[in-house]
């Protein structure tokens, strides 16, 4: 072992807090990306809550490795009409935490409230001339044109998930956070141990009846538990996760900072593992409401100032089989990616042109308020470089060191810079977020709808770009409308993409079972 290593175990067990060790199979003991400071599944697109929500809420279909939906709660549907009318039908003795009846209702109720958040369920009720449930068990939609996406909506695995809750919950407004966790997921909520900035609990749900038949994989097929009981602890600093798994006082880390991989890689009882091949993509949003975003001029400017291979190895270091440049609008190396468009992140930056291009565009000194989530690694490292470039190019740069879950709320704030407004935020997702523009947030040109993701991109052309592509009659034409949407992303600046990197999970090897996509808690067992 290297002296740096030694040094970084011996100043992580110093600094580690007394965690409990973990103890028998009864319970799972995991560190997840950052707090869950926001719990409502269908209000954000943080990973973290999509984690809480698969947990505690179930969704009618599932999504497997391949990105074919499978029913879920739904025992099937039957599609008619040429495919304008499509019948649900719920598995029977499906029930509520609160021990009710999952009914038809109530999903219905559910799909509504999550369609006004979600960018692939607002075009699936575009679709909908009628939503109903004609008894308990029958969920009705009759629909104005085929949409072959239905049950690719309905279970989706990308965020914000569409979580089905009972009817007294799915009536709250959508755009107010839920604060009662009531599912028919495979946990319970124990809202009793939740402890802000340290820990979330979840209790097996006794009542739970998983699906029959089928594999499990990603959120699919059936959701068997073994654990009584689920903790998920907060731990800021990142050496102190890694000394925490090696001790066995965590079991899993979701998301192990890249500079610790060789180390933990080294430890025979800890597995490094890659369960999402799409990897994550990173990007730079930016606010069109205020000045100096405002101004598209301005937006393009800063793209030719944009070093993805820079902001990718700040994050995972410089072997290039660790991250992906130049990086798109769509997931690398999936069918929707091209480098139509890219050439302002080619080549050597020239920070005198870009000058020149801002000093063009009118560009007169105005504060750039940049949100830097510090408590997130790869964000903070992010922040740091663009930061840097910022003030390279002469731009004004105010850097505000934040906590993720008090940027998740700035970024709503529409007002001026001086109001509590803001200018940029970087933020991450993963690759299926951005397979294509179906769910898409940060390519959509809505900024006008209540809706709209921050930054509030307004865009006729990429609007009709995305229509476009949901009437497209095969996968040529789909690919086609991707790469002109990509040419007008650039022109129109919504987002700046800054690249795709690899990111491993870590768990100790007497934990088996675990699924590929995201961390879920059904399947996995710990001997």
């Amino acid at each position: 072992m290297k002296r740096r290593d030694l040094l970084v175990v011996g100043a992580a067990a110093l600094a580690a807090p007394r965690l409990a060790r973990a103890q028998g199979a009864g319970v799972m003991k995991f560190v997840p990306q950052i707090d869950l400071s926001y719990l409502d599944p269908h209000g954000t697109t943080a990973y973290v809550t999509r984690g809480h929500g698969h947990m505690v809420y179930d969704t009618l279909y599932g999504m497997d490795g391949h990105f074919k939906a499978s029913p879920q709660m739904v025992e099937g549907h039957v599609v008619g009409n040429d495919g304008k009318l499509w019948t649900l039908t719920l598995r029977p003795g499906l029930l509520w935490h609160d021990g009710e009846k999952v009914t038809a209702r109530d999903c219905v109720a559910s799909i509504r409230r999550w369609a006004k958040r979600d960018a692939l369920g607002s075009a699936l009720m575009a679709a909908t001339d009628e939503l109903s449930a004609p008894d308990d068990r029958t969920i009705l939609f009759r629909l104005n044109r085929p949409f072959p996406l239905l049950p690719d909506a309905l279970g989706k695995i990308t965020s914000p998930m569409p979580a089905m809750m009972p009817e007294r919950f799915a009536e709250t407004d959508p755009f107010k956070q839920l604060t009662d966790m009531v599912g028919s997921g495979p946990f319970r909520w124990v809202a009793s141990e939740r402890v802000a900035g340290a820990r979330a609990v979840y209790e097996k749900f006794d009542k739970y009846v998983p699906r029959q038949g089928g594999t499990p994989d990603w959120n699919s097929g059936p959701k068997v538990v073994h654990f009584d009981r689920v903790e998920w602890t907060t731990i800021p600093d990142a050496s102190t996760k890694a000394s925490a798994l090696q001790q066995g006082e965590q079991d899993w880390w979701e998301n192990p900072a890249h500079d610790l991989w060789p180390l933990l890689k080294r430890d025979r009882r800890i597995k490094l593992d890659t369960i999402n091949f799409s990897g994550a993509v990173n990007m730079m949003r930016l606010n069109h409401l205020q000045p100096p975003f405002n101004n598209p001029a301005i937006r393009r400017a800063v793209l030719h100032a944009i070093d993805q291979a820079a902001m990718m190895q700040a994050i995972v270091g410089t072997d290039p089989k660790d991250y992906h440049t130049p990086h798109g609008i769509f997931c690398p190396g999936t069918p929707m990616a091209s480098e139509a468009g890219l050439d302002p992140f080619k080549g050597p930056r020239d920070i005198a042109k870009v000058k020149r291009m801002l000093s063009e565009a009118g560009y007169a000194g105005e504060k750039v308020a940049m949100l830097v989530a510090t408590d997130y690694p790869q964000f903070k490292a992010i922040g740091d470089v663009a930061a840097d470039m910022f003030k390279q190019i002469g731009m004004n740069i105010d850097y505000v060191a934040t906590d993720w879950g008090t940027m998740l709320q700035r970024r709503n704030n529409k007002g001026p810079v001086d109001q509590g407004g803001w200018s940029c935020f970087s933020t991450g997702w993963e690759g299926v977020d951005h397979l294509d523009p179906s769910n898409h947030y940060a390519v959509r040109g809505n900024g006008n709808d209540p809706a709209g993701w921050p930054g509030w991109c307004v865009s006729e052309k990429l609007e009709e770009y995305r229509n476009a592509w949901f009437a497209a009659p095969d996968l040529a034409a789909q690919q086609a409308i991707c790469r002109d949407m990509q040419v007008q992303a650039m022109q129109d600046v919504p987002s700046i993409p800054l690249g795709q990197f690899v990111q491993q999970t870590a768990y100790r090897t007497n934990v088996t079972g675990v699924l590929r996509g995201f961390p879920v808690f059904w399947n996995v067992k710990k001997g």
